[in-house]
């Protein structure tokens, strides 16, 4: 079976390796590479856990002679193929891509070689062949696309996720906490995990994890301090949310990190505007309350709803309408031109500003803000 399986699809149909002699695991999140040689060693070998027929190379100190011969050495005791996993292989690759694509291009059905990759070129033979002949595994976060772009698939990993949290630590992740955490830790798998053990020892085997738990135990003081921050600007006050993000700064926290919490809120906004346009168009009346209740908003803590409520006020139709373009902006310029952490601090204390309502309009953006209707309450 010649293909490339993202890490996610081989470990839901591992018997995918059984039909190749070559496979490559690419990407640098070594969690989801561990997954899929586990997986790929319990396929092979079933539950039989020795090591006998799977053996492993340090990337930067072999050569390909050693490799070679170890793939054709037949087991005295052992049954099934042999495997070789060369791990760390990136030099490996370049010190000795053609005799792998010799190798490549003529499966052998006595062994299994495995190398572990961090770059994986699409335009190279190599990686052609592989994917004619072989097997190409993409251990990388999921991605989906975004016009030219890529973007996280946010959708896959939270289901991975909830399924993660059930099969591994008994405990049940509701789809608002699964989106706070990956929030709060950002796609990196083995964080996550280590996450998602503190959080099921908390909710007691069998128990749910709530979105207060995901707060209170991932994201501690900072996370607390980051929704007075979007509060804040929310409200108009600026200077105490400029203050909130310095003081967050100050404390040894990414701009990078603190704009995924203050995005992830932001959106709620958005969405309730957008939920507002909906019901507009419908010709139903709006009720607030429920707007922002179907956006995610919360009734905790008491008087939590009401707040939201003034607060979308506040930031009016037309900001709150712009905040997805704002937040898309930003999000690629993070990862862009403003990369750095100076420039990374200007674009949020930018975006504090705008959602402030304290930042001059462009020419296009002059017109008076149309308030959020709040008949109906």
């Amino acid at each position: 079976m010649a293909a490339t399986l993202h890490a996610f699809d081989f470990l839901d149909r591992p018997e995918a390796v059984a039909d190749t002699s070559f496979c490559v695991l690419f990407g640098d999140e070594p969690f989801l590479q561990g997954l899929v040689q586990r997986s790929m060693h319990q396929q092979m070998f079933g539950a039989d856990l020795s090591d006998a027929q799977w053996t492993k190379f340090d990337g930067d100190q072999s050569v390909w002679r050693d490799v070679q011969d170890e793939l054709a050495t037949v087991s005295l005791f052992g049954t099934g193929r042999r495997v070789v996993l060369v791990e760390a292989a990136d030099k490996f690759v370049k010190e000795y891509r053609e005799l792998l694509e010799a190798f490549a291009a003529r499966p052998n059905r006595h062994g299994l070689l495995v190398l572990s990759v961090d770059s994986w070129l699409a335009n190279t033979r190599l990686f052609k062949v592989t994917q004619q002949t072989g097997l190409q595994i993409d251990c990388r976060p999921p991605q989906r696309a975004a016009g030219r772009n890529k973007a996280l698939d946010e959708h896959r990993m939270l289901q991975w996720l909830a399924e993660w949290s059930s099969t591994q630590h008994d405990a049940t992740l509701p789809s608002r906490a699964a989106e706070l955490l990956l929030e709060l830790v950002g796609p990196h798998f083995g964080l996550l995990d280590q996450e998602l053990a503190k959080l099921a020892l908390f909710a007691g085997p069998g128990g749910k994890i709530s979105s207060e738990m995901v707060r209170d135990v991932v994201g501690g003081w900072r996370t607390k301090t980051t929704w007075e921050l979007i509060d804040a600007a929310a409200s108009g006050n600026a200077a105490e949310a400029l203050q909130q993000l310095d003081e967050l700064l100050q404390s040894g926290e990414s701009a990078h990190a603190l704009f995924g919490q203050i995005s992830w809120s932001l959106r709620r906004f958005a969405l309730a505007t957008r939920i507002v346009q909906q019901t507009e168009r419908d010709r139903r009346p709006v009720v607030l309350r429920d707007v922002l209740l179907a956006a995610g908003f919360q009734q905790w803590p008491r008087g939590a709803l009401e707040q939201s409520e003034q607060q979308l006020i506040q930031i009016g139709r037309e900001r709150a309408d712009r905040l997805f373009r704002q937040l898309l902006e930003a999000d690629l310029a993070l990862k862009g031109s403003h990369s750095s952490p100076h420039h990374a601090r200007c674009l949020l204390e930018h975006l504090i500003l705008q959602l402030a309502g304290q930042m001059r309009p462009t020419a296009k953006s002059a017109q008076k803000s149309q308030p959020i209707p709040g008949a109906s309450r």
